[in-house]
């Protein structure tokens, strides 16, 4: 592991003090004291690495969470932002009132998004834009005379955040399991998920048929079991992230377009993860021609530098809401909408992907880190499947003297076992269930890829003797 200089702010810091008072007073996401006996301090963000409290340097090959896109330690953003502060740090952008950067960054969302889409609303996070797209959603068909269209068809093994109905679109059972009762009108279809095919019974590495199924139309059928008259829209994340970078046959979205249309559902694009150029697209659909009505983002919007998301609708939906009548008005808000120090750094880094072309680094550094990953570990025997897009991939791994769901489930503690060893050599993936997620800067070199490769699968082969 790399010894950098420790920062003169962690010099200052009495590290065993400040975890005593983390673990007194502080309640993290998906928290359990005993996962967080050892917790790393993060003190300092460099490029592609992070380092902590003691010096060691880190490659984040995770992104912070599949989201800091432009690389740690940009000075450009925060300058932007320490000017922003000291001109405007803070107005209410309700209506009435708008400022600069919140204009111009919608501005340049839509010269960058699907060409049918024409406007923004701006949140602070992922989760939150979600739920704004299912209250644009029931507010739209309200106004069109059709009250009852008020479900959302999504996805099992997505994710769409933890408040309340994005929990309930979510498809992962462990965000469900100390909350329920779920929001009524969600309702799950079948992923596009080969690897563990619904569709084959015992299904064991990749489909054995997968020209032969078709995900869209299981969707579909879930929609009809529905009553589409009663469905708002079908949610779905183009390449599903945090279920493990699940990545669908190439006639699925553009099947799903197709249903929406023909049921008359609204369909919404999930691309908190895949939005600014992490699949080597501004925004993933493009890889299926397939323009969506409403999109979410966020995350990459600002690389993390600020809190920022938001959705962006299409000219028939924002149409809607400039028609209705005084008394059936947009009654959405959130105190930081369109935040101005948010947007500022927004626009900033949307500069800094668009100069440096990172969505075409993406694109192409993408394909060879996909095929570096798949020819040196594809062949090994813990390894069930090597998949990604862009600067997306996934390792997932299983135990292949298993049956049946113990196939799987019997590498978990593997795949923790792996990403441990991988931090001890300086390397930061994720471990989800048996699968190893890796979602790299898009600043990151074909060597530092490489490196990482490297050190993986020599986490894979020590580990799987453990």
């Amino acid at each position: 592991m790399v010894q950098a200089p420790t920062p003169s702010s962690a010099r200052e810091i009495d590290v065993d003090r400040l975890l005593r008072a983390d673990r007194e007073h502080l309640i993290h996401p998906l928290y359990h004291p005993a996962d967080h006996v050892q917790p790393m301090v993060v003190v300092r963000g460099e490029g592609t690495d992070i380092i902590d409290a003691r010096g060691n340097r880190y490659f984040d090959a995770l992104s912070g969470l599949w989201n800091v896109h432009v690389g740690h330690g940009r000075t450009e953003l925060a300058q932007v932002a320490a000017e922003q502060m000291g001109t405007l740090a803070f107005n209410n952008n309700y209506v009435g009132f708008t400022n600069i950067p919140s204009t111009q960054l919608a501005e340049k969302l839509i010269e960058l998004a699907y060409p049918n889409l024409n406007a923004v609303y701006f949140t602070t996070a992922g989760a939150e834009a979600n739920e704004s797209a299912f209250k644009t959603a029931r507010f739209f068909w309200k106004l069109l005379g059709k009250p009852d269209k008020v479900k959302f068809i999504s996805r099992r093994w997505g994710y769409h955040g933890v408040t309340m109905a994005a929990a309930s679109a979510t498809g992962l059972p462990a965000y469900h399991k100390m909350f329920a009762p779920l929001v009524p009108g969600f309702v799950q279809a079948m992923a596009p998920y080969r690897f563990r095919c619904e569709l084959e019974e015992g299904s064991a590495r990749t489909c054995t048929n997968p020209s032969g199924h078709d995900y869209a139309a299981e969707l579909e059928q879930t929609l009809l079991d529905e009553d589409p008259d009663t469905v708002a829209a079908i949610i779905g994340e183009p390449v599903q992230g945090a279920g493990g970078v699940i990545v669908p046959p190439d006639d699925y979205w553009p099947k799903l377009r197709q249903i929406a249309d023909r049921h008359n559902v609204l369909l919404i694009a999930d691309e908190v993860i895949t939005g600014f150029g992490r699949t080597g697209k501004w925004f993933a659909l493009d890889h299926w021609k397939v323009q969506p009505d409403i999109v979410s983002f966020a995350k990459g919007v600002t690389s993390a530098y600020l809190p920022l998301g938001g959705i962006m609708l299409s000219r028939q939906v924002q149409n809607a809401i400039n028609e209705a009548p005084s008394d059936l008005k947009f009654m959405h808000a959130a105190t930081y909408s369109g935040h101005p120090v948010c947007c500022a750094v927004g626009l900033a880094n949307v500069a800094i992907i668009e100069r440096e072309g990172l969505v075409e680094r993406a694109a192409d550094v993408g394909r060879k880190f996909l095929d570096l990953l798949q020819r040196q570990l594809g062949p090994l025997p813990r390894v069930g499947e090597v998949r990604g897009l862009g600067m997306m991939a996934a390792v997932e791994l299983v135990d292949p003297n298993a049956t049946g769901s113990a196939y799987y489930d019997s590498a978990v503690a593997l795949a923790g076992r792996v990403v441990n060893r991988c931090a001890q050599n300086g390397m930061l993936p994720r471990r989800l269930n048996n699968t190893i997620c890796m979602a790299p800067p898009l600043i990151s070199t074909e060597a530092q890829l490489a490196r990482l490769v490297e050190v993986l699968a020599e986490a894979i082969q020590a580990e799987a003797d453990h």
